[in-house]
């Protein structure tokens, strides 16, 4: 069974062709994205969604 070690070689390389691909001005937005889907990923693995944290949800408004 063979192991995948990434070294810090291999790290710059993959940064270096991420950047050529998606030039520097698009990386801070991809990384943007990335952190708001991780973000809504884990709420909602904890049961938050968007109207109960506002706190007006459904039974907020019938009141």
């Amino acid at each position: 069974m063979a192991l995948l070690f990434i070294g810090t070689t291999e790290i710059i390389l993959i940064a270096l062709v991420i950047l050529l691909i998606f030039g520097g001005k698009k990386i801070p937005e991809l990384m943007r994205g990335l952190g708001k889907g991780t973000k809504a990923f884990k709420d909602g693995l904890n049961g938050k969604d968007e109207e109960t944290e506002s706190g007006k949800g459904e039974e907020g408004k019938n009141s």
